[in-house]
């Protein structure tokens, strides 16, 4: 496609995820935000939101009204709680317009299995027939010229990644899958509880959805997809106090004799000119704080021959690798143009 402007609306851009989106697509050369959209602020301005966006992005929230957005808007993202997309993507599709959903409702392909986890009501089958998996680097070729994007979780989006070569190339065995998950707080979304209170998770850690994280079904699907077969893993996530970031830490037993330098080659090549995955030397291990802000997924990798596992070592920032800056990247894939557009950002440190 042409290097052409588009105009693009956001829903739900008083979220966090929304914040985001309209923070890196404010860079992009393609893309002009032109309308922004929220179920319960409409008639404000988006600044009486989010005071820093003063003097930068001056626009009115508006209501959500799927024939008003088609005259202003070619493409709609979803920063929209679970249960809204679901309803609101036909509307969208039947004006004409391009989805790229950052909700969990178009990532399930099996309708019951949606309903087990979110206990909510599924999307028609014929739009998560229409959806495709935004994974970017796994199925970029496939989001390409698509209409439905639904853009993968934060915490499958780490581990997903740090999983898939070696699942693929057959050097880990998938029964033996454990993976540790820790995110900030923003992950969490903008709405307030006990769960997310400072005085409750300031100087502390805990585990939280243990067995039960809405998240498990799409990294299964995703495995299982790769592997050719049944995948189920053993996965838990931890509230830890700071605002950014994802670090998945993921454990398997090794088919055959490999080593570190192994898995390091492995990935380099497997992921070689995907601009935004980026492999550890050995010894090295990926923190959050070096992905800060970008959209980077970076891993490490340390091989244990006493007791024949390894471990793999996931970073990500959760609102931009895990949300706004995959969905971008999603829509680059889509509109033909270089998949980086926009999101050449070196990370924030310290």
């Amino acid at each position: 496609m042409d290097n052409v402007t588009i105009k693009a609306a956001i829903v739900g851009a008083t979220g966090y995820g929304g914040a985001e989106l309209l923070r890196l697509l404010h860079h992009h050369p393609y893309v002009e935000v032109t309308c922004v959209l929220s179920s319960s602020n409409s008639g404000t301005p988006l600044s009486a939101s989010f005071p820093h966006l003063t003097n930068i992005i001056e626009l009115e929230l508006s209501a959500i009204e799927p024939a008003a957005i088609k005259e202003k808007a070619d493409v709609v993202f979803l920063a929209t709680p679970a249960g809204v997309s679901s309803e609101l993507t036909p509307k969208l599709v039947e004006q004409g317009l391009t989805v790229i959903d950052l909700s969990g409702d178009l990532r399930l392909k099996n309708g019951a299995v949606y309903e087990q986890w979110y206990k909510r009501a599924a999307a028609s089958n014929d739009i998560l027939e229409k959806a495709v998996y935004g994974l970017s680097e796994i199925y970029g070729e496939a989001v390409a010229k698509q209409t439905v994007i639904s853009n993968p979780g934060c915490f499958p989006t780490a581990t997903l990644l740090g999983l898939i070569p070696a699942i693929k190339e057959g050097w880990i065995d998938p029964s033996t899958l454990i993976i540790d998950a820790k995110t900030g707080v923003s992950g969490a979304g903008r709405g307030t509880g006990l769960g997310t209170h400072y005085s409750e998770i300031n100087e502390s850690v805990k585990a939280y959805k243990v067995n039960a994280h809405q998240h498990i079904p799409e990294i299964e699907q995703t495995l299982s997809d790769i592997a050719g077969q049944e995948v189920v893993v053993t996965f838990t996530t931890h509230l830890i106090p700071m605002t950014r970031g994802i670090l998945s830490t993921m454990y398997a037993s090794v088919n055959g004799s490999k080593s570190t330098q192994d898995f390091i080659d492995l990935y380099r090549n497997f992921y070689k000119g995907r601009s935004f995955v980026r492999v550890r030397d050995e010894g090295i291990l990926p923190a959050t704080k070096e992905v800060s802000g970008s959209n980077y997924c970076d891993l490490g990798f340390a091989v244990d021959e006493r007791t024949g596992r390894v471990t793999i070592v996931s970073a990500i920032d959760n609102m931009v690798k895990g949300a706004a800056g995959q969905a971008i990247q999603n829509l680059n894939l889509a509109m033909g143009w270089e998949e980086t557009t926009g999101l050449q950002f070196i990370p924030m440190y310290p």
